[in-house]
């Protein structure tokens, strides 16, 4: 089932709904899954020893590399759909981008996610992690089936002939469509992504000092670093036009 007008328009506090509610259930399952993984990979290792507290770094670093990994593959998309785009609450129907990475996945934003989810639950419980990677991966799917419909409906069969060559969320491992020759725009991009830049930062600090002095100012930053960079974006749009 497709997501609602009213999902697709606050889908930004939806996401971040999904990540708090996530959190939330360390108040049923206490558990963390760092912690987890290292019982089930080195039982006899002691997680406060120094070999514990090594073998944490890597795990949280692994968490690190999923974020930034996710924060990369949203600033390419957003290099080519535009960050007024990507963040605006109303839905664009107006055209499709079929270059970059959209020659590869029709919904890279999406398939980042997915990552992103994966890599910040890391910070939560087994069972908040597990959560948020559902739940992200439905929330999409509702998102994705309401932006289909809608460019079905504006873009005709040229959007039909897009649908037919290119995945609708997992990557090919080959474009499949030509080049344009166009330009992303890698500034704005950056800029509209800086929270989650922020997000991996912020975990790269815990994974180093295993300590959430430094890592959770980071990320509650985040989210004023994401207002303002998405503030002077489309400030510098309206300039534009």
């Amino acid at each position: 089932m497709r997501a609602t007008q009213f999902e697709f328009k606050y889908r930004f506090w939806i996401f971040g709904l999904i990540f708090f509610l996530g959190f939330f259930l360390y108040s049923v399952d206490r558990v963390n899954v760092g912690e987890a993984l290292l019982h089930l990979f080195a039982p006899a290792i002691d997680p406060n020893s120094a070999a514990g507290n090594n073998l944490m770094r890597l795990i949280f670093g692994i968490a690190t590399l999923l974020i930034a990994g996710a924060a990369l593959y949203r600033t390419w998309a957003t290099s080519w759909l535009h960050t007024e785009v990507v963040h605006d609450m109303r839905q664009h129907s107006d055209r499709v981008v079929a270059d970059g990475p959209y020659r590869y996945t029709r919904n890279p934003l999406y398939f980042a996610n997915l990552f992103l989810a994966l890599g910040c639950g890391f910070f939560a419980s087994r069972m908040g992690m597990s959560f948020m990677v559902l739940a992200m991966a439905l929330f999409d799917h509702r998102l994705i089936l309401r932006e289909e419909a809608s460019l079905r409906e504006s873009q005709g069969d040229g959007y039909l002939r897009y649908l037919a060559a290119v995945p609708r969320l997992i990557p090919s491992l080959h474009p499949c469509l030509e080049a344009s020759g166009a330009c992303p725009r890698w500034g704005q991009a950056f800029l509209g992504e800086s929270m989650f830049w922020m997000f991996a930062l912020g975990s790269l600090f815990f994974a180093i000092t295993l300590n959430m002095k430094i890592a959770g100012p980071l990320f509650a930053l985040s989210y004023v670093v994401y207002f303002a960079a998405i503030y002077a974006v489309k400030k510098r749009a309206v300039r534009r036009a």
